[in-house]
């Protein structure tokens, strides 16, 4: 049976009523104009409510989208360095409230506090990495084909962006976005998931407290369909970022083709860690396990596949069910803990209905397959393998954004390589082997946006592009200096000055 810390009771000792937040727009901390509210619970004991927030609806996005249009006609005009100062004031307040804002985030999303503090981490190197393209935000110089003739491209901001950001990276993904479209001179119209209002708010809070003017960052919360569609119809949002579940995406896509709006899209995986005959293999368990069970399996880079050489199937079974089975749950915020919660109920049932289809399709379930209910109240799920897994069968091909992952046995390299890449996702995959060859032979044949070598599919840094092939993505990247490309418009610039018409591409007349 998985380890597990036995509940004894709440664990957050909560005896007031659950504070009321509000929306951002101009600068200003306000209701929703319906008046309607909804709750944000902690997902390791749902007695806990973290708060209640704004159900918002289009009335809000209006007022939200009007006070980013007004802003940005001054927040382009800002110095690119000056919008860095702003930025690198709030990376200090991030670093220095680092542990109460890993700690809220814990109790409101539920992942455990070392990977909090990991999230916490990302905002503060994001925002840092923007802050830092203030003095760059490069364009090219290039020689003209006439003389006395300037060229040139430099990068213009695009207007409103609204950015819509998931639960699972609750502080790490809106910086992912609205860091970058910031210093490119643009204004935000920011929804955050329902489930994780609270340190959202947080964020905003900082950015605030950091000198953004008001109108320049605006946040709504509320459901998908009140206000996420708000922001994609709306005839004066220019862009809309978005990261999500390919259902969703593909709705974004749909809403923002009429009115021809760009669309950044960062959606789905279904991530394999190919392990080879000559891997380590205790370097492989530990990999297996972090990139399967960290964040109890939420992360759309999760290894939710581990595919590996016949060989040494048997030994890595027997060693991943060991080590599984020995994993803690409980709330995160408990030392020890290993996995917390699933987000939410809806969640957790997804989780049980594939551990029956694998059942059902012939897979070998191996270790836990069932909730946890003596970890605690809330939504807590065993962490799960299932051996004897066919490389079509639904639990390795559907992404099932929980702690369970499949192992498939391959007999080389190249049919590794095929299983690896005959999914409809291409985010991240890995591979373990002391072969430099099939390693660089790996790196060069999956198809996907990130390859790691003997490390796991999870661990991406913000300095290099983060996003994926296929149906993961539309083909944006972020993070990096990627991520400008998304943010900015490029405008080539020709400066004649020798005082005459010149024609390029036409014969002079003789």
């Amino acid at each position: 049976m998985v380890g597990t810390q036995t509940y004894t009771g709440s664990q957050t000792g909560q005896t007031t009523a659950p504070k009321e937040f509000k929306n951002f727009i101009n600068g200003t901390w306000q209701p929703a104009k319906s008046g309607k509210t909804f709750q944000s619970i902690n997902p390791a004991d749902p007695s806990d409510i973290v708060g209640l927030f704004p159900a918002s609806d289009k009335q809000d996005v209006d007022l939200a989208v009007a006070a980013a249009k007004k802003a940005y006609e001054e927040w382009r005009l800002y110095p690119a360095p000056k919008r860095a100062e702003i930025l690198f004031k709030a990376a200090q307040l991030f670093s220095e409230r680092k542990e109460e804002l890993a700690r809220e985030l814990t109790r409101e999303m539920g992942k455990v506090l070392a990977e909090a503090r990991g999230d916490i981490q990302e905002v503060i190197d994001m925002v840092y990495y923007a802050a830092g393209e203030g003095r760059r935000l490069f364009g090219q110089t290039t020689p003209s084909e006439l003389r006395n003739k300037f060229a040139m491209s430099v990068r213009v901001p695009l207007g409103v962006v609204g950015c819509i950001t998931p639960w699972n990276f609750p502080m790490a993904i809106p910086s992912w976005k609205i860091a970058p479209a910031l210093i490119c001179g643009n204004t935000v119209v920011f929804k955050p998931a329902s489930d994780t209002p609270l340190v959202a708010t947080r964020f905003v809070e900082i950015m605030e407290e950091a000198g953004l003017p008001p109108g320049v960052l605006n946040m709504v919360t509320g459901g998908g369909g009140a206000v996420g569609d708000a922001i994609l119809e709306h005839p004066d949002v220019k862009l809309v970022s978005f990261t999500g579940s390919c259902e969703v995406g593909r709705h974004v896509n749909e809403k923002c083709a009429p009115t021809f709006k760009r669309v950044s899209l960062e959606m789905g995986g279904k991530n394999a860690i190919i392990v080879l005959d000559d891997a380590n293999l205790d370097l492989a368990v530990d990999g297996i396990l972090w990139g399967a069970f960290g964040t109890t399996g939420q992360r759309c880079t999760a290894a939710s596949r581990v595919i590996v050489q016949k060989g040494i199937h048997a030994k890595l079974t027997e060693r991943l069910t060991e080590r599984a089975k020995s994993l803690k749950l409980g709330y995160g915020l408990e030392p020890g803990v290993d996995v917390g919660p699933l987000i939410n109920e809806a969640s957790l049932k997804k989780v049980e209905k594939y551990v029956q289809i694998g059942k059902e399709d012939g897979a070998t379930l191996v270790c836990g397959g069932n909730r946890a209910p003596e970890a605690g109240p809330g939504w807590f799920f065993q962490p799960t393998l299932f051996d004897n897994v066919k490389p079509n069968m639904r639990i390795a091909q559907e992404e099932i954004f929980g702690p369970v992952t499949a192992i498939i046995e391959v007999n080389d390299l190249r049919e590794a390589i095929d299983v690896a890449n005959g999914i409809e996702f291409g985010l991240s995959t890995a591979i373990y082997t002391k072969n430099v060859n099939m390693a660089f032979e790996a790196v060069r044949d999956l198809d996907s946006g990130l390859t790691y070598v003997n490390a796991p599919t999870i661990g991406a840094e913000v300095h290099l592009p983060f996003g994926g092939t296929k149906s993961t993505g539309n083909g944006h990247r972020e993070a990096a200096e990627a991520c400008l490309d998304i943010f900015t418009e490029w405008k080539a610039v020709y400066i004649d000055y020798s005082d005459k018409l010149q024609r390029a591409q036409i014969d002079p007349v003789k």
